[in-house]
């Protein structure tokens, strides 16, 4: 969880730079989420499924429709998976709103939440509007193959790995601070 010991802002400066900050950080998920969107419609109405468009010997824009989690998890589900990762996803919006309205000053936390908040926003629209999320990027070397994935996708993925720095970060000051 984010330190607000740090901080040097007095606690009625912290609450005018809150609604400033939080706004920011919804500009930062909205883009992502646009970007997402965008590129979606284009791969599915430029592309027929299972297509692929070999751009280097290791990678190909492809249309792949994933109805699972991450790396098709439960994809081979009956439907009901679909409403249960749109409720998942619409608690996680609800909690990373939550955290962003609380610490909008921690910039990389408010970056990597940003990040995740966008992504799983955009997949949540696929999951809704289609039953599945499209994806379109395919990494691949010889025989193996990375699952396909999308903008959103890549979003969280960096948002999780930001979030991760963030905490290791956090740890640190704190045992600085405590041999200090």
């Amino acid at each position: 969880m984010p330190d607000q010991r740090g901080s040097n802002e007095t606690a009625s400066a912290r609450s005018t730079l809150i609604p400033r900050r939080f706004w920011n950080w919804l500009l930062v998920a909205i883009a992502i989420i646009i970007v997402d969107q965008l590129t979606k419609v284009y791969f599915d109405g430029n592309m027929s499924y299972g297509e692929r468009w070999p751009v280097l010997p290791f990678f190909d824009f492809t249309l792949l429709y994933n109805p699972g989690a991450a790396f098709s998890f439960l994809a081979g589900g009956q439907g009901w998976q679909r409403w249960l990762f749109t409720i998942i996803a619409v608690g996680a919006v609800g909690l990373i709103l939550h955290l962003l309205r609380r610490y909008p000053e921690q910039i990389l936390f408010g970056t990597s939440l940003s990040l995740i908040l966008g992504g799983a926003i955009g997949n949540l629209i696929d999951r809704v509007l289609h039953g599945h999320v499209v994806d379109f990027l395919l990494f691949y070397w010889r025989d193996w193959h990375f699952p396909a994935f999308n903008v959103a996708d890549m979003a969280i993925t960096f948002g999780a790995i930001l979030l991760i720095l963030d905490e290791i970060l956090r740890i640190r000051r704190e045992r600085r601070r405590k041999t200090a």
